[in-house]
């Protein structure tokens, strides 16, 4: 699947959910959706930068880069892709 990275992922394709536009404003950050062993993930582009293949999708005032590998299965940004530590020693992988 070729797409030209300047080219909009907003064509009503992929939806935002509301707490996410809220994380990024709280940030004020760009953010990218890159791959992970546990899937899609949303990482500041300070921790992850932008690759030139990425296509964008603004968030309000900011971008959303999403890596070409993502792209294709995406439909929505949920707060499921924000990473999180869980700091429960339970549930800890040593």
């Amino acid at each position: 699947m070729y797409s030209n990275p300047h080219d909009s992922a907003s064509r009503g394709e992929v939806t935002i959910a509301p707490e996410v536009i809220e994380y990024i404003n709280q940030r004020n950050s760009d953010f990218r959706i890159c791959t992970s062993c546990g899937g899609p993930i949303l990482s500041s582009t300070r921790i992850k930068p932008p690759k030139s293949s990425d296509i964008l999708m603004k968030a309000g005032n900011h971008t959303i880069y999403i890596s070409i590998h993502q792209a294709r299965f995406l439909h929505r940004i949920s707060n499921e892709m924000i990473p999180f530590f869980d700091t429960d020693e339970d549930q800890m992988c040593y």
